[in-house]
């Protein structure tokens, strides 16, 4: 195991990237910080080492928040230059939002970096994120209240936006990456923002060393954002295999009709809870059109439904019927219905 502040060599490097190697293009995102900049120079090293492999393109996203923000820019594309790859800088234009900037600022990088991508024909997007972004990422998901899905952090390789985003340093610490750029005498920036107290993660990164001392170092996060994400994926498993004996156990998904996710409610009750939460999930995910359903309001519907199902018919079957995430779940005549929601009315429209 490698000292949390020794240099990455090219051994190393050649085994984190190696998932990559025979993709046909891949964007670098990289703003200029100690960890994109690590990232630029470790994969021009692990680039020029190979006979064949991935054209790299450089992509800074200038937020504009920042009044240093477009020299950093012009630092990274001269740096990048230097070590023979093409640099793209892409800007945030239009208003800012004065509410949840962290948020949107991060929805509009990797809208802006998946075009890059299509743009040049590339089929990943690689980010610099590390082993201590992952464990800040766990607590904050941790006090937000996240199930399993979410406290599993980052992954190492998912879809966003068309294309592939992908972290391989997930496992590096910051500091072995500081230490590579202190080695090669490589220069990087510091982004202020990174301590802005304003902002949840800068609070976070705080605690650390207290954290730290009581065993809630960096290294133990990861890892059991690691064991989280193991578990994750076999409910997920679990999940397929439910949802089709599901479907077996109704045959009124095969009849001809309006598009819809339909569970005999008998059968899809007696499943284990967390499954029955992420079926619901899915199904409004399907059919819904207003982005993911939040697992707290999942997990009321469930109840709701729950409820309904438990009640006594008096003269007709028991019924139920909501919208949650532009989806309608109803529940009658023994089955739970998740179809797409009428379009909502605008304030003032009058039905024709």
């Amino acid at each position: 195991m490698p000292d949390d502040d020794s240099a990455i060599p090219a051994s190393e490097a050649k085994r984190l990237f190696a998932d990559w190697k025979t993709a046909p293009a891949i964007v670098l995102a990289v703003s200029g910080g100690p960890d994109s900049v690590a990232l630029m120079w470790l994969m021009a090293r692990w680039r020029r080492a190979l006979a064949r492999g991935p054209r790299l393109v450089v992509v800074t996203v200038d937020h504009g928040l920042r009044a240093m923000s477009a020299r950093e820019a012009s630092d990274v594309k001269r740096l990048a230059r230097s070590l023979g790859l093409p640099h793209h800088t892409l800007r945030w234009r239009g208003a800012k939002p004065k509410t949840g900037l962290p948020a949107a600022a991060r929805a509009e990088r990797y809208r802006l970096l998946a075009k890059a991508a299509q743009d040049h024909g590339a089929t990943h997007i690689l980010t610099a994120h590390t082993r201590d972004d992952q464990a800040e990422t766990l607590l904050m998901r941790l006090l937000r209240g996240s199930g399993i899905a979410g406290l599993a952090a980052m992954a190492r390789q998912s879809p966003r936006h068309g294309v592939v985003l992908a972290r391989p340093l997930l496992q590096v610490s910051k500091a072995r990456l500081i230490t590579t750029l202190q080695k090669a005498k490589i220069g990087f920036v510091d982004d202020p923002s990174n301590r802005d107290m304003q902002f949840t993660r800068p609070r976070l990164r705080a605690l650390m060393p207290a954290l730290a001392a009581e065993g809630g170092d960096p290294g133990n996060l990861a890892r059991l954002a690691a064991r989280l994400a193991r578990a994750n994926a076999a409910v997920e498993v679990l999940a397929d295999g439910a949802e089709r004996y599901l479907a077996l156990k109704d045959r009124a998904t095969l009849r001809v009709g309006p598009p819809a996710k339909i569970f005999d409610f008998e059968a899809f009750a007696a499943v284990p809870e967390e499954i029955r939460v992420r079926l619901l999930q899915r199904a409004i995910g399907r059919f819904g059109h207003e982005g993911p359903a939040e697992l707290g309001k999942v997990e009321a519907l469930l109840s709701a439904l729950e409820r309904a199902g438990a009640k006594k018919p008096r003269g007709r079957q028991p019924k139920l019927k909501q919208t949650l995430a532009g989806a309608m779940i109803s529940l009658a005549g023994g089955r739970i219905r998740v179809e797409p929601a009428p379009p909502r009315r605008r304030r003032g429209e009058v039905e024709a």
